[in-house]
């Protein structure tokens, strides 16, 4: 079976394996190894701006740890109705915030892909501004890329940083496909993340085998992370292997690389189905319009990906895609 089911099922990169083998030696426990002590300099380096990055084993909890610091257990988080967070967390981040509530936005305003822009979020929540009786945003999370594999524009995310701090809200970016976004907007990891209060750098999607990133902009924030990772269980007792995959993959911009690959077979697909694509592909995913039969037809070819709905499909790619994978399933879309 060739499998276009999601990047979370993709290898762990041979350059991730080396390097925590290479760290398998005693060093200080939790995050006082020599590793972990590099990830604030690397990430500032990577990001154009200073800030603190501390690994974590989840996505779930690199984006609730975040949200955590932005918002407080009387508040709400403005997310997209289709955000992440909302749909495939199980309610980590009411766990996570005590309570704080996720107000879901709908498309408006030319957003589309599960995108948010600053008019669709003002007249979401411009009717219940200053209303006692009602639940006030403290903070806003998009996803990079987002949820339909859409890539927030430099110019996007400056709109929506100077929304958030002119209206007092935190801007959280869920980064786990954050390096297929990079990659199609040029290869820029400060474009991709411009004017975010905090970043959850996705890893394990893209060639880690477990370590995400919690990046904070805002030196207080990070130092209350810390101990909110602990309180959460994730302060794990060899951190230095959660950074050695972090390094690793930072190295030599692995993770763009990688990345680069996974979007370059998306694109391959995309070649053989452009008019029956929902969304345009600016990642590594793919929303393409197939009939039940159809799919029928491409699973009894050996492939397997999602139904999305009950006209069509999702196809993921990976780091490690074989370009005749993909050619194949392109191949096979386009006779249909």
């Amino acid at each position: 079976m060739t499998k276009f089911l999601s990047d979370n099922a993709a290898a762990v990169h041979p350059k991730v394996w080396e390097a925590m083998r290479a760290a398998d030696e005693a060093d200080n426990p939790y995050d006082g190894d020599a590793l972990s002590a590099q990830l604030d300099e690397r990430f500032t380096d990577l990001l154009g701006r200073e800030c603190a990055g501390l690994w974590v084993a989840t996505g779930t909890a690199a984006n609730c740890l975040a949200l955590a610091t932005l918002c407080q257990p009387h508040g709400a988080v403005v997310c997209h109705e289709e955000a992440h967070i909302e749909v495939d967390e199980g309610g980590a981040p009411g766990f996570y915030l005590h309570g704080a509530k996720l107000m879901l936005c709908p498309d408006g305003h030319g957003a589309q892909g599960a995108k948010l822009t600053p008019e669709g979020i003002a007249a979401f929540i411009d009717p219940i501004r200053d209303d006692v009786h009602q639940v006030q945003p403290h903070a806003i999370a998009i996803t990079q890329a987002t949820e339909y594999g859409r890539s927030y524009t430099p110019d996007e995310l400056a709109a929506l940083s100077a929304f958030a701090r002119e209206r007092g809200l935190g801007l959280h970016m869920d980064g786990a496909r954050f390096a297929n976004s990079a990659a199609f907007l040029g290869g820029s990891a400060k474009d991709a993340s411009r004017g975010v209060d905090s970043l959850a750098f996705g890893f394990i999607k893209n060639g880690a085998m477990n370590a995400e990133a919690v990046v904070l902009f805002d030196p207080a924030q990070a130092d209350m992370v810390k101990y909110r990772r602990k309180r959460a269980g994730h302060l794990q007792c060899k951190g230095r292997y959660l950074a050695a995959q972090i390094l690793a993959m930072l190295d030599g911009d692995l993770w763009l690389a990688n990345a680069r690959h996974a979007n370059a077979a998306a694109q391959d697909i995309a070649s053989g189905c452009a008019q029956r694509l929902m969304h345009r592909v600016e990642a590594n995913e793919l929303f393409v319009t197939l009939s039940p039969a159809e799919r029928e037809a491409l699973r009894a070819q050996g492939f397997e990906f999602y139904d999305w709905g009950a006209d069509a499909a999702r196809f993921v790619t990976a780091w490690n895609t074989r370009a005749e994978d993909a050619s194949a399933l392109s191949k096979a879309i386009a006779a249909l």
